[in-house]
C-alpha cells in the first residue's frame, strides 16, 4: 500500500529554516578557509561555530528596516556571535552566499527527484513484465492501426523514464557548482582558495568563471529538465485518460472503497490523478520558460532573476516530486482490462490485418499498387457496412485467385504481432 503524499521532505528543502541553515554553512566554511589563509584567528572561528545561529522572526524584523535579506541574516547572526562576527562574510558579496547555497538546495532537490524517477521506473517495469503479451489495439491518429501489447506501451514509457533519469543526473551535475568570487567575479577581495575550499566542503565544483552570479543557463537547464520529465508524465497520463474513456475502457485508475467521483452522478469513476498530472505539467513548462527568461541579465548582474527564482525553483521541484509520487501510485495500482482490450481489437471486423493481406498478395507476384487496391476495396466495404473483412476477402474472386482459403485464414492470426516482442524486451534485459 502506498503512503499518502504529505510533501515533508521536498518542502523541507525549501523551508526558510533550511535556506538560512545552508547560508550559515557557506559562511562558516568560508571562515574555515580564511583561517587556513591566516585571515581569521582560529579562536574566532571556534567562537563563530559555537555561537552562530539565527532566528527567522528576527531576520524578518531586520529586513523590514534594511530591505536586504542577506544583510538582515548577517545582522541576526552577528547578534548571536558578538565580537567575532566581524570575520563573517569577510571579503564576500551577497551572491557568493546566495548562489552557492541555492546550488546546494537545487542539488538536494534534484537528488530527491531522481529517487522518485527510479521508483517510477520500477513501477513501469513491473507492468511491462506483467503485460508483455497482453494484446491491445495500437492506434495512430486515434484510429485503430495494428495490434501491439500493453507491455510494449509500458516498455516505451520505461525507455522515456530512463532518459529522464539521465537528464536529471546531468542537470544535477550542471547545477552542482558554487562561486565565491566577489562583487564581479574577479576575486579582488577574496582568495580563490576560499571558493575551492567551500565548494569542496559542500559537494560542489567551483564555477570556472562567473560574474556576481552563476550564469542562469545552468538554472534554465535544470528547470527545463524538470519540465521535460513532467511532460513525460503528462504523456503517460493522457494515454491513461484516453484508455479510460467509457467507449474504450481498457485501463482505469484505481478507485478506492468509499471514493466518490461526482457530487451529482454516483456512477462516475474519473481519471482524476491523470488529469491532475496533466494540469501540473503546464506549470512546469511555464516555469521553464521563466527560467530561460532569466538567462539574459544585464552586464555582470541585475536582480530581475531573483524574484522569479524564489517561486519557480521551489515550485517546480515540489510539483514534480508530487507528480512523480502520484504517477507511480497510479501505475502501480492501475486497473488493466485485457478482455476489453481483446474485444476492442475486433471492433473493426478484422481490418487490422489489412497490411498482412497486402504483403501476402504482393508475395504472390502482383504489384503493390494492384494489391493495395484489392485490399482497400474490401476494407472500405467492411468499414461502410460493418461486415467481416476476412469473409469479404474470401468472397472476392480476384483475391481468391491469388490466395486460397487456408492462406487467408493463416493471415488472420494475432500471434503474428507477438513474434518479435521478446526481441524488443531483450534490449532492456527483460
Amino acid at each position: 500500500m502506498i503512503e499518502r503524499y504529505t510533501l515533508p521532505e521536498m518542502k523541507a528543502v525549501w523551508s526558510p529554516e533550511n535556506k538560512f541553515r545552508v547560508w550559515l554553512d557557506v559562511e562558516i566554511c568560508a571562515c574555515e578557509a580564511m583561517v587556513q589563509l591566516g585571515l581569521v584567528p582560529p579562536e574566532a572561528l571556534l567562537e563563530i561555530k559555537e555561537k552562530a545561529n539565527f532566528d527567522i522572526k528576527r531576520i524578518d524584523e531586520i529586513e523590514a528596516v534594511v530591505n536586504h535579506d542577506v544583510i538582515a541574516f548577517l545582522t541576526c547572526v552577528g547578534e548571536y556571535v558578538g565580537e567575532a562576527s566581524k570575520y563573517i562574510h569577510l571579503g564576500l558579496t551577497s551572491y557568493d552566499i546566495v548562489d552557492t547555497a541555492l546550488s546546494v538546495l537545487m542539488k538536494k532537490a534534484g537528488e530527491k527527484i531522481l529517487a522518485r524517477l527510479e521508483e517510477l521506473q520500477e513501477a513501469i517495469k513491473e507492468q511491462a513484465v506483467k503485460h508483455r503479451y497482453t494484446l491491445m489495439m495500437g492506434r495512430t491518429h486515434s484510429v485503430h492501426a495494428e495490434p501491439i501489447t500493453f507491455g510494449l506501451k509500458m516498455l516505451l514509457w520505461l525507455a522515456e523514464t530512463e532518459r529522464n533519469i539521465e537528464r536529471v543526473k546531468k542537470a544535477i551535475e550542471t547545477i552542482s557548482v558554487g562561486r565565491l568570487a566577489g562583487a564581479v567575479g574577479t576575486y579582488a577581495t577574496i582568495d580563490p582558495f576560499v571558493e575551492s575550499y567551500v565548494c569542496s566542503r559542500l559537494g560542489l565544483q567551483p564555477a570556472r568563471v562567473s560574474t556576481q552570479v552563476l550564469q542562469r543557463d545552468r538554472h534554465a537547464e535544470y528547470l527545463t529538465t524538470l519540465a521535460i520529465a513532467g511532460t513525460s508524465l503528462d504523456k503517460f497520463a493522457i494515454e491513461i485518460r484516453h484508455l479510460q474513456r467509457t467507449e474504450v475502457r481498457e485501463t482505469e485508475e484505481f478507485f478506492a472503497e468509499g471514493q466518490k467521483g461526482s457530487s451529482a452522478m454516483p456512477h462516475k469513476r474519473n481519471p482524476i490523478i491523470a488529469e491532475r498530472i496533466s494540469g501540473l505539467s503546464r506549470l512546469l513548462r511555464g516555469n521553464a520558460v521563466a527560467g530561460m527568461e532569466n538567462v539574459a541579465l544585464w552586464h555582470e548582474r541585475d536582480i530581475s532573476h531573483s524574484s522569479v527564482e524564489r517561486v519557480i525553483i521551489p515550485d517546480s521541484t515540489i510539483a514534480l516530486d508530487y507528480m512523480l509520487f502520484k504517477c507511480t501510485e497510479m501505475i502501480k495500482k492501475l486497473f488493466v482490462y485485457p478482455e476489453r482490450m481483446f474485444a476492442n481489437l475486433q471492433l473493426s471486423h478484422g481490418l487490422v490485418f489489412s497490411q498482412r493481406v497486402l504483403i501476402a498478395l504482393v508475395e504472390k507476384g502482383i504489384s503493390r499498387e494492384q494489391a493495395y487496391s484489392l485490399v482497400q476495396r474490401n476494407a472500405m466495404e467492411s468499414w461502410r457496412e460493418g461486415r467481416d473483412f476476412k469473409s469479404l476477402l474470401k468472397a472476392d474472386a480476384e483475391v481468391t485467385g491469388l490466395l486460397n482459403p487456408e492462406e487467408i485464414e493463416s493471415i488472420f492470426d494475432y500471434r503474428a504481432y507477438l513474434k518479435n516482442i521478446d526481441h524488443i524486451y531483450s534490449r532492456f534485459g527483460l
